[in-house]
């Protein structure tokens, strides 16, 4: 059962929260670290923390700026709340989070995404979640990880079906024009399954 008084913020519910698990779950036997791009305070940090498998490295990444300005693709009438330095957290309270849930061990890298090169990745991935919100952010990060998942890895993109926030799945249906992998949409996430 999940425990929902974990849940950090309101940026990720504990339906969201159940099925990033349950394919983290699947990832099991896969090679290769986890990492997340756009942790805020660490909702979902925590628990891809606790519920790793034993051995695999988690690398955290955030600007702790808030959201970055918006591009053309990501502009939306249903959108407008979503503003540049919206949904700031700092590194201190992320780490905060994660002692007090006894993940000792992340890696968390403070950057914008477009500053982070190959050297600030792991090797090997197993599993990614992506919650830029914007497409760059989306972008930028499937080119970072894509080349280093392993066979059988995992990327799942938060608000691809936010309407608010159409540059998620923008980003997502652009890179699969180009990539193989499988597309499963489920509540707000897009879940690409690598073959």
């Amino acid at each position: 059962m999940l425990d929902t008084k974990v849940l950090l913020s309101d940026q990720v519910d504990a339906r969201e929260i159940a099925l990033v698990l349950r394919e983290l779950d699947r990832t099991r036997g896969v090679a290769g670290d986890i990492v997340e791009f756009g942790c805020y305070v660490g909702t979902t940090s925590v628990f891809l923390g606790t519920q790793r498998e034993k051995g695999k490295q988690l690398f955290l990444y955030d600007s702790f700026e808030g959201l970055p300005e918006k591009g053309l693709q990501d502009i939306s009438p249903v959108g407008q709340q979503f503003v540049a330095g919206e949904l700031a957290a700092t590194k201190k309270q992320l780490l905060s989070n994660l002692k007090r849930a006894g993940v000792h061990d992340a890696r968390v890298k403070k950057a914008w995404f477009s500053d982070l090169t190959d050297v600030d990745v792991p090797e090997s991935i197993s599993f990614a979640f992506l919650d830029g919100d914007y497409y760059d952010s989306i972008l930028i990060p499937l080119q970072l990880i894509w080349e280093r998942l392993s066979p059988g890895a995992i990327v799942i993109v938060d608000d691809y079906a936010n309407e608010a926030l159409p540059g998620a799945a923008r980003a997502v249906d652009t890179w699969l024009h180009r990539h193989d992998a499988s597309l499963h949409i489920e509540h707000s996430l897009a879940i690409m399954r690598l073959p």
